[in-house]
Protein backbone atom coordinates (compact mmCIF):
# COMPACT_ATOMS: atom_id res chain seq x y z
CA UNK A 1 0.00 0.00 0.00
CA UNK A 2 1.31 3.44 -0.92
CA UNK A 3 2.41 5.44 2.15
CA UNK A 4 3.31 8.76 0.53
CA UNK A 5 1.87 10.99 -2.19
CA UNK A 6 4.60 13.62 -2.11
CA UNK A 7 8.37 13.39 -1.57
CA UNK A 8 10.15 16.64 -0.76
CA UNK A 9 13.93 16.97 -0.94
CA UNK A 10 16.26 19.49 0.58
CA UNK A 11 18.83 20.71 -1.96
CA UNK A 12 22.29 21.52 -0.52
CA UNK A 13 23.86 18.49 1.13
CA UNK A 14 20.97 16.22 0.13
CA UNK A 15 20.89 16.21 -3.67
CA UNK A 16 23.77 18.60 -4.32
CA UNK A 17 27.20 17.75 -2.85
CA UNK A 18 27.78 21.33 -1.75
CA UNK A 19 28.37 21.15 2.01
CA UNK A 20 32.15 21.48 1.80
CA UNK A 21 31.90 24.36 -0.65
CA UNK A 22 29.45 26.27 1.57
CA UNK A 23 31.59 25.71 4.68
CA UNK A 24 34.68 26.96 2.83
CA UNK A 25 32.79 30.04 1.57
CA UNK A 26 31.62 30.92 5.10
CA UNK A 27 35.12 30.55 6.50
CA UNK A 28 36.79 32.51 3.69
CA UNK A 29 34.21 35.30 3.95
CA UNK A 30 35.00 35.67 7.65
CA UNK A 31 38.73 35.76 6.88
CA UNK A 32 38.14 38.42 4.23
CA UNK A 33 36.64 40.70 6.89
CA UNK A 34 39.05 39.74 9.71
CA UNK A 35 36.17 38.24 11.67
CA UNK A 36 36.44 35.11 13.86
CA UNK A 37 36.44 32.06 11.60
CA UNK A 38 34.00 29.32 12.64
CA UNK A 39 35.14 25.71 12.65
CA UNK A 40 33.73 23.20 10.20
CA UNK A 41 31.08 21.91 12.58
CA UNK A 42 29.78 25.40 13.42
CA UNK A 43 29.77 26.45 9.76
CA UNK A 44 28.08 23.29 8.53
CA UNK A 45 25.43 23.38 11.26
CA UNK A 46 23.82 26.54 9.84
CA UNK A 47 23.45 25.18 6.31
CA UNK A 48 19.78 25.16 5.33
CA UNK A 49 18.84 28.31 7.24
CA UNK A 50 18.10 31.71 5.71
CA UNK A 51 21.46 33.19 4.68
CA UNK A 52 21.57 36.20 7.01
CA UNK A 53 20.45 34.08 9.97
CA UNK A 54 22.94 31.35 9.05
CA UNK A 55 25.90 33.73 8.83
CA UNK A 56 25.05 35.48 12.08
CA UNK A 57 24.79 32.16 13.88
CA UNK A 58 28.08 30.98 12.41
CA UNK A 59 29.80 34.28 13.21
CA UNK A 60 27.97 36.21 15.98
CA UNK A 61 30.77 38.79 16.00
CA UNK A 62 29.65 40.00 12.56
CA UNK A 63 26.98 42.17 14.20
CA UNK A 64 26.41 45.32 12.17
CA UNK A 65 28.83 44.03 9.52
CA UNK A 66 26.40 41.30 8.53
CA UNK A 67 25.65 42.92 5.13
CA UNK A 68 29.39 42.95 4.38
CA UNK A 69 29.71 39.32 5.45
CA UNK A 70 26.74 38.35 3.28
CA UNK A 71 28.30 40.03 0.25
CA UNK A 72 31.66 38.39 0.96
CA UNK A 73 30.02 34.99 1.31
CA UNK A 74 28.21 35.36 -2.01
CA UNK A 75 31.47 36.23 -3.76
CA UNK A 76 33.23 33.24 -2.24
CA UNK A 77 30.28 30.94 -2.91
CA UNK A 78 30.15 31.83 -6.60
CA UNK A 79 33.88 31.24 -7.01
CA UNK A 80 34.41 27.62 -7.96
CA UNK A 81 30.71 26.81 -7.89
CA UNK A 82 31.03 25.09 -11.28
CA UNK A 83 32.96 22.30 -9.54
CA UNK A 84 30.03 21.44 -7.24
CA UNK A 85 28.01 18.50 -8.56
CA UNK A 86 25.00 16.37 -7.75
CA UNK A 87 25.50 13.37 -5.50
CA UNK A 88 25.91 10.17 -7.46
CA UNK A 89 22.54 8.56 -8.26
CA UNK A 90 20.59 11.76 -7.56
CA UNK A 91 19.02 11.84 -11.02
CA UNK A 92 18.14 8.13 -11.10
CA UNK A 93 16.62 8.35 -7.61
CA UNK A 94 14.37 11.21 -8.67
CA UNK A 95 13.39 9.44 -11.88
CA UNK A 96 12.44 6.27 -9.98
CA UNK A 97 10.21 8.21 -7.58
CA UNK A 98 8.48 10.02 -10.44
CA UNK A 99 8.00 6.71 -12.27
CA UNK A 100 5.99 5.54 -9.25
CA UNK A 101 3.52 8.36 -9.88
CA UNK A 102 4.57 10.44 -6.86
CA UNK A 103 4.85 14.22 -6.73
CA UNK A 104 8.45 15.38 -6.20
CA UNK A 105 9.42 18.78 -4.81
CA UNK A 106 12.24 20.79 -3.26
CA UNK A 107 12.20 22.77 -0.01
CA UNK A 108 15.44 24.70 0.48
CA UNK A 109 17.02 27.52 2.41
CA UNK A 110 18.59 28.71 -0.85
CA UNK A 111 17.34 31.82 -2.60
CA UNK A 112 15.01 31.50 -5.57
CA UNK A 113 17.65 32.80 -7.96
CA UNK A 114 20.30 30.47 -6.51
CA UNK A 115 18.12 27.37 -6.74
CA UNK A 116 16.95 28.15 -10.26
CA UNK A 117 20.55 28.62 -11.42
CA UNK A 118 21.62 25.36 -9.77
CA UNK A 119 18.73 23.39 -11.25
CA UNK A 120 19.41 24.73 -14.71
CA UNK A 121 23.13 23.97 -14.42
CA UNK A 122 22.36 20.42 -13.24
CA UNK A 123 19.77 19.96 -15.98
CA UNK A 124 17.19 18.35 -13.67
CA UNK A 125 14.60 21.12 -13.29
CA UNK A 126 12.02 18.98 -15.13
CA UNK A 127 12.22 16.29 -12.45
CA UNK A 128 10.44 18.49 -9.89
CA UNK A 129 6.75 19.32 -9.81
CA UNK A 130 7.26 22.32 -7.52
CA UNK A 131 9.96 24.07 -5.50
CA UNK A 132 9.92 26.36 -2.50
CA UNK A 133 12.77 28.56 -1.29
CA UNK A 134 13.38 30.86 1.62
CA UNK A 135 12.36 33.79 -0.61
CA UNK A 136 8.75 32.56 -0.63
CA UNK A 137 8.52 30.92 2.82
CA UNK A 138 9.60 31.11 6.41
CA UNK A 139 13.02 29.60 7.08
CA UNK A 140 13.37 26.04 8.34
CA UNK A 141 12.48 24.56 10.81
CA UNK A 142 9.23 26.52 10.45
CA UNK A 143 6.77 24.22 8.62
CA UNK A 144 5.72 26.85 6.07
CA UNK A 145 7.53 25.27 3.10
CA UNK A 146 5.82 21.92 3.67
CA UNK A 147 2.48 23.57 4.35
CA UNK A 148 2.73 25.44 1.05
CA UNK A 149 3.74 22.36 -0.90
CA UNK A 150 1.11 20.03 0.56
CA UNK A 151 -1.54 22.69 -0.02
CA UNK A 152 -0.35 23.16 -3.62
CA UNK A 153 -0.68 19.45 -4.38
CA UNK A 154 -3.76 18.86 -2.22
CA UNK A 155 -1.85 16.28 -0.17
CA UNK A 156 -2.32 15.69 3.56
CA UNK A 157 0.79 16.60 5.57
CA UNK A 158 0.97 13.07 6.93
CA UNK A 159 1.27 11.74 3.37
CA UNK A 160 4.34 13.89 2.64
CA UNK A 161 7.92 12.71 3.16
CA UNK A 162 10.76 15.17 3.77
CA UNK A 163 14.29 14.00 2.94
CA UNK A 164 17.14 16.10 4.29
CA UNK A 165 20.67 16.11 5.64
CA UNK A 166 20.11 18.49 8.58
CA UNK A 167 18.12 18.65 11.77
CA UNK A 168 16.47 21.77 10.31
CA UNK A 169 14.87 19.58 7.62
CA UNK A 170 13.73 16.90 10.04
CA UNK A 171 12.35 19.38 12.57
CA UNK A 172 10.44 21.11 9.78
CA UNK A 173 8.89 17.74 8.89
CA UNK A 174 7.94 17.14 12.51
CA UNK A 175 6.49 20.64 12.87
CA UNK A 176 4.37 20.08 9.75
CA UNK A 177 3.11 16.67 10.84
CA UNK A 178 4.99 15.05 7.95
CA UNK A 179 7.41 12.12 7.89
CA UNK A 180 11.15 12.83 7.92
CA UNK A 181 14.05 10.75 6.64
CA UNK A 182 17.62 11.82 7.35
CA UNK A 183 20.47 11.29 4.93
CA UNK A 184 23.93 11.35 6.46
CA UNK A 185 26.15 12.41 3.55
CA UNK A 186 25.61 16.14 4.12
CA UNK A 187 25.98 18.76 6.84
CA UNK A 188 24.81 17.20 10.12
CA UNK A 189 26.20 14.18 11.92
CA UNK A 190 24.22 10.97 12.40
CA UNK A 191 23.68 11.58 16.11
CA UNK A 192 22.14 14.98 15.46
CA UNK A 193 19.81 13.59 12.81
CA UNK A 194 18.80 10.71 15.07
CA UNK A 195 17.88 13.13 17.86
CA UNK A 196 15.07 14.33 15.57
CA UNK A 197 13.63 10.79 15.52
CA UNK A 198 13.35 10.37 11.73
CA UNK A 199 11.43 7.44 10.28
CA UNK A 200 14.79 6.28 8.88
CA UNK A 201 18.40 7.35 8.63
CA UNK A 202 20.07 6.44 5.33
CA UNK A 203 23.63 6.99 4.18
CA UNK A 204 23.24 7.34 0.42
CA UNK A 205 20.63 7.96 -2.24
CA UNK A 206 20.59 4.28 -3.31
CA UNK A 207 19.88 3.36 0.31
CA UNK A 208 17.07 5.90 0.32
CA UNK A 209 15.61 4.29 -2.80
CA UNK A 210 15.75 0.86 -1.17
CA UNK A 211 13.83 2.17 1.83
CA UNK A 212 11.40 4.38 -0.05
CA UNK A 213 10.36 2.66 -3.29
CA UNK A 214 8.58 -0.31 -1.59
CA UNK A 215 6.52 2.29 0.29
CA UNK A 216 5.29 3.92 -2.92
CA UNK A 217 3.04 1.04 -3.92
Amino acid sequence: MREFDLVVFDWDGTLMDSTGHIVHAIQQACRDLDLPVPGREAASHVIGLRLDDALLRACPAAGARLPELTAAFRRRYQAGLERVTLFEHAQSTLQAIRAAGIFVAIATGSSRAGLDRALQAAGIQDLFDATRTVDECHSKPHPDMLFQLTDYFGVACGRALMVGDTSHDLLMARNAGSVGVGISHGAHADKELLRCQPAALVHSLPELSSWLLPRLG
